[in-house]
């Protein structure tokens, strides 16, 4: 088991986790870098990331769903993804979500990847719900949910204030607003999964928390992944 790989799943899958939205109790499992094994039962609860680091590693052939170079294209990106088809993807969230509706990715056909965005936007229920209802709540869960970039202005002890573009909901398409600034964490109680942060960083944010210092590749990847993804749910029929 890769060591790098458990810890950057952590990075990310922690704050949903500390929120009890997504995987089982006790988050500060994840924060516990240096027990790895530790690391990787908690992953394997998480029951839709997963399942998506499985399919990933399988195409790949690779034996390890925590294997540095999956984690990374699940939640950032990577030429992995080109690996799992729609077709293996769709397959696979048959098995795993069979009789779940309320997104769309029943008829995603050509679109299903297995990267986060896809997850987020199609898999769960917030995107559809916010084209039939205009529920703010569904738009906050979406722009909260999302792994988005940002860069760091200034740091204050265990937060920081970071520059991002939030989603928008403009009656008809979600798109990126105007950048705005947020305060997030990066540490609690001491602990933190990355080395430190520093103003001009550019990062990944989960929810309200920073969870990586990215590359310009990365950030790209991201980005461009979440184009991709709105463009896509523009033309879908959610009827």
């Amino acid at each position: 088991m890769s060591a790098r790989g458990a810890v950057l799943f952590a990075r990310y899958a922690y704050p949903p986790n500390e929120l009890g939205y997504c995987g089982p109790a006790d988050a500060s499992a994840l924060l516990r870098a240096e027990e790895t094994a530790g690391i990787e039962r908690h992953a394997r609860r998480f029951e839709g990331a997963w399942c998506y680091l499985e399919l990933l590693a399988e195409c790949a052939g690779l034996s390890d769903p925590l294997d540095e170079r999956v984690v990374e294209a699940y939640w950032i990106g990577n030429d992995l993804l080109d690996l799992a088809s729609s077709r293996a993807v769709l397959d696979r969230l048959l098995d795993r979500f069979r009789g779940q509706s309320g997104g769309t990715w029943q008829g995603a056909r050509e679109r299903a990847r297995a990267h986060h965005t896809f997850q987020v936007f199609e898999v769960y229920p917030w995107a559809r719900l916010l084209r039939d209802s205009g529920r703010p709540t569904a738009l906050t869960v979406l722009d909260r949910c999302r792994i988005r970039t940002g860069v760091v202005r200034s740091v204050e002890g265990e937060s920081a204030t970071v520059e991002s573009r939030p989603l928008t909901w403009t009656g008809g398409e979600l798109v990126q607003g105007p950048v705005r600034r947020e305060s997030v964490r990066w540490s609690t109680g001491g602990r933190s999964l990355l080395g430190g942060l520093s103003p001009g960083d550019r990062v990944a944010l989960h929810w309200d928390w920073v969870c990586d210092v990215l590359t310009e590749t990365q950030a790209a990847r991201i980005e461009s992944s979440e184009v991709r993804q709105l463009g896509w749910l523009a033309g879908v029929s959610v009827g």
